[in-house]
């Protein structure tokens, strides 16, 4: 690979670049900052010294990376994205300690969104520009607005419902047994016909925060079925090849999620509430809650 590039109209007092990182006019990078490969530090930008990139990070014009800030490989961070270090900041105080904001893998920053201290955007996130992000982010998920709401999962294919499902999707629907009549409606599930699996545990979601996300993980021995019993929500659905974000409303159709498939629930009605039915009893230890975890074992 090329050697680093640094434009004579920057200012780079760190010898700690990659190869391949290209450092345009008007950027200055202090003396500690570590750049990894092929890195774009577009100018206008400001880099401190406690701060570490990857590898294929792209800095656009007009932005600050401030000390503590930790940037995974192909990370996109788009023009005047704001950073902050300090949450209570006042002049000429030093903090002893700064807590560490992480952009994980792949994820991408919006032009002029504002991240505040010690949070983490998860690896593939999409924060739209503009965006206010004031807690942590998860995996994949397409935020905007402020406060953040979560209005999509990346790269997912939508589906207005359970019974859309394509050939080849990496979760099933399941048909209620629907009876109607003057005195309201019955859905009936027979579990024994209906599932592949022997319910060993129920519980149910309600009061989630509109705009915002439940779980964000995966079994890897537990089935599960998802029933929407009372308003709306969204399951993203994930195996690690394909996506597919399912919108669940009402109890006539829920949605088996096999063993090794991630997934999270966002999109929220103020009146939602999801039951599950699981395989296996509750176990920490089945469950895999870390997206880069999960992608090297699905």
């Amino acid at each position: 690979m090329r050697p680093p590039f640094v434009h004579p109209n920057a200012l780079c007092e760190s010898a700690s670049i990659g190869p391949g990182t290209r450092v345009w006019a008007f950027a200055h990078v202090l003396p500690g900052a570590v750049l990894g490969a092929d890195n774009n530090i577009c100018d206008g930008v400001f880099i401190e010294n406690d701060v570490v990139t990857g590898d294929r990070v792209t800095v656009k014009c007009g932005v600050q990376l401030w000390d503590g800030l930790r940037v995974e490989d192909d990370v996109f961070i788009g023009p005047n994205a704001t950073f902050t270090n300090d949450m209570f900041p006042r002049s000429r105080v030093q903090r002893a300690a700064l807590p560490p904001t992480t952009l994980r893998r792949g994820c991408s920053i919006g032009a002029n969104a504002t991240i505040l201290p010690g949070l983490t955007v998860g690896p593939g996130a999409m924060v739209g520009a503009g965006t206010v992000i004031t807690t942590d982010v998860p995996a994949n998920a397409v935020v905007v607005g402020n406060p953040t709401r979560i209005v999509g999962y990346a790269d997912a294919e939508a589906l207005a419902g359970p019974l859309d499902l394509p050939p080849g999707a990496p979760c099933a629907a399941v048909r209620a047994e629907v009876h109607r009549d003057a005195r309201g409606r019955l859905s009936h599930w027979p579990l024994e016909t209906a599932l592949p699996f022997t319910p060993r545990r129920l519980y149910v979601v309600d009061g989630a925060p509109d705009g915002w996300a439940r779980g964000g993980g995966a079994y890897r021995r537990s089935h599960q079925l998802l029933v929407a019993t009372q308003g709306a929500l969204t399951i993203a659905v994930d195996d690690g090849r394909t996506r597919m974000a399912v919108r669940l409303s009402g109890p006539e159709a829920g949605l088996h999620v096999p063993p090794g498939t991630w997934t999270l629930q966002y999109g929220h009605t103020p009146d939602a509430s999801l039951l599950v039915l699981a395989s296996e009893p509750f176990d920490p230890a089945e469950r895999v809650s870390d997206y880069a975890a999960f992608a090297g074992w699905a």
